[in-house]
Parts: structure tokens; sequence; C-alpha cells
């Protein structure tokens, strides 16, 4: 079982993001999740990311598969991945200082800019998230912090995570 959770909370052509107080990913725009506690589900550990790190209560989230990752010379991880939606005129005024960072609205034109050095890694996999409705586990290989290599391998059935 993997340790993390991420969600991409979409409001018409754009997401809101956290801008990371700490590591990992420390100044670096990236969805909101956090970590699983004890004997809870990856889909009830996002819902209470969600409220606690936004203060939104999303009705529901779409599982859109796991994101890994391993070092070759440390460590390796994962996350199970989401996106909620919200409607167009939900009123959410950002930008927003959170003990976790600053969440803002970013557009997704934005967010997927090859130039942009200012994101996570998310223009590797995110737009795959938002339009693909199979669920895929997307692997990557660092070194130094440097992608070295990215896959992207579609999960045999949609699998579940728990309610």
């Amino acid at each position: 079982m993997l340790k993390y959770t991420i969600c991409f909370i979409k409001r018409g052509n754009e997401i809101l993001l956290l801008n990371r107080e700490k590591s990992s990913w420390m100044g670096r725009w990236n969805g909101v999740g956090g970590k699983l506690e004890a004997e809870e589900t990856p889909m009830e550990c996002i819902l209470r990311e969600i409220k606690e790190e936004t203060g939104i209560e999303v009705a529901k989230v779409a599982y859109k598969g796991t994101v890994t990752w391993g070092d070759v010379n440390a460590s390796s991880g994962g996350m199970y991945a989401f996106v909620a939606e919200i409607p167009e005129n939900y009123s959410y005024h950002t930008p927003l200082k959170t003990d976790e960072g600053i969440l803002d609205w970013k557009k997704i034109d934005w967010i997927l800019h090859p130039e942009n050095e200012g994101i996570a890694n998310l223009k590797y996999y995110l737009d795959t998230m938002l339009e693909d409705s199979r669920t895929y586990e997307h692997h990557f290989v660092y070194e130094g912090g440097r992608v070295l290599e990215f896959t992207r391998i579609p999960q045999a059935e949609k699998a579940t995570v728990g309610n």
C-alpha cells in the first residue's frame, strides 16, 4: 500500500494548487493531499486532506491511478491520485496563505506549459488524469531530483481505493 494521496481540484479551466511551504516539492506548485493515517483508506484520506488543507468539502472525487517514483541512489514511494470537480461558480478566493503553503487557482495551460519550472512533475501526467477516464500508474525514476525516466502504465482494471 502506498503512503500518500494527491488531488487536483478542478474549477472550469483552473486547478487549485498548493505552493508547498515544506519538502517535498518545497516552493513548487502541486495538488493537495497528504499521508494516510492508520486504518484509513486512500479515499478517506484524500477527502480529509482536501478539507484540512483547503476547507473545501467535495461531494466526490475520481480515482485516477497512482504516481510512483524511485531514485537511482535512494528510496522509492508513491501516492494515490484523484481529481475532484467543483462548479465554475464556486467561490473560493485565492491566493490564500495556509500552514501548508499558498493555495491559488492556476490555469491548466499555465500548469502544463513546457517551460514552467515552478510546478512539480505535473506536466508529465496531469493532462491524462483530466482527459482520460482510464487509470494509470505514472512512474518516475529520478537522479539528484532530475527526472531520468517517465512511464505511464495502464492499470489492468479500474481499481477501488475504498469509500
